[in-house]
């Protein structure tokens, strides 16, 4: 496939071969923004929702609330990151104080804009995207919220723009954090160039490591083709991730699975 920078993310509720004679059960997981590998319906999937009704919502911004509901009626709108993902992507980066990062992979920006309103004022974003019409439709919300300026959007594939910063010796361990939800069979490409711009001690968080549960199924389990396809991708990720010694990880089922790797050389 071609160098992209986009999301594709799996709808979380289509991994399981079970129940239906096709390899396919629906639940209600397949909402917008409801993707999480939580099984049980007490925690997660009945009302009231314990998880996001209870921690999530009830703080997530307004911005954040009402770009979340343009996104579901987008026709891509399972690529978007869930609510509670976002959560943690803003405490996350107030937690590590980060002034300077980048995210590949944008779509209409809900991951973008809970980074954006937890960064500081002179804080700024480098985001990569292959499709600015979908970065625009939720480019109201961020500007309504103040944090358009921080932004820094540029279409078109990431790796170009990498190599362009990897070229630049100044642009080195100048990066707090980086998150990537873009084309899984370049993650490992990405992870390369970034741990020259993340600085030691700096994180790089990787979405959709679980890939939709399927990483754990036998090779012959019925699956969607493109997550058949991606598949072997995110394994490879994970186990080049799991031995490389230049970082420390934390994989956690937030989402589609998410991968944390502080740099520390």
């Amino acid at each position: 496939m071609a160098t992209t920078a986009t999301k594709t993310t799996a709808p979380a509720q289509e991994q399981q071969a079970n129940g239906n004679g096709n390899g396919e059960q629906k639940t209600r997981h397949s909402e917008v923004g409801h993707k999480s590998l939580l099984k049980s319906d007490d925690l997660y999937q009945n009302d009231p929702q314990y998880i996001l009704d209870t921690s999530v919502y009830p703080r997530e911004p307004e911005s954040m609330k009402e770009l979340r509901e343009i996104t579901a009626k987008h026709p891509w709108n399972l690529m978007t990151t869930s609510a509670d993902e976002g959560q943690f992507l803003n405490m996350l980066i107030k937690l590590i104080g980060a002034k300077k990062t980048m995210e590949i992979g944008v779509y209409t920006g809900y991951s973008l804009l809970a980074t954006a309103l937890a960064l500081p004022e002179d804080g700024t974003i480098l985001a990569m995207d292959i499709n600015r019409e979908n970065y625009e439709l939720g480019l109201p919300c961020i500007n309504k919220a103040g944090v358009g300026h921080k932004i820094d959007f540029r279409e078109g594939p990431a790796l170009p723009v990498l190599d362009d910063l990897v070229a630049d010796k100044e642009q080195h361990g100048s990066f707090d954090f980086a998150f990537v939800d873009a084309d899984k069979d370049n993650y490992l490409s990405y992870h390369e160039r970034l741990l020259k711009l993340v600085r030691p001690g700096g994180l790089i968080g990787y979405d959709n490591t679980l890939w939709n549960g399927s990483v754990v199924l036998p090779d012959d389990a019925p699956m969607r083709k493109y997550i058949r396809f991606y598949r072997d991708f995110v394994l490879a990720l994970n186990s080049a991730l799991a031995a490389d010694d230049r970082v420390e990880i934390c994989q956690l089922p937030v989402g589609d699975g998410v991968t944390l790797c502080r740099r520390v050389k």
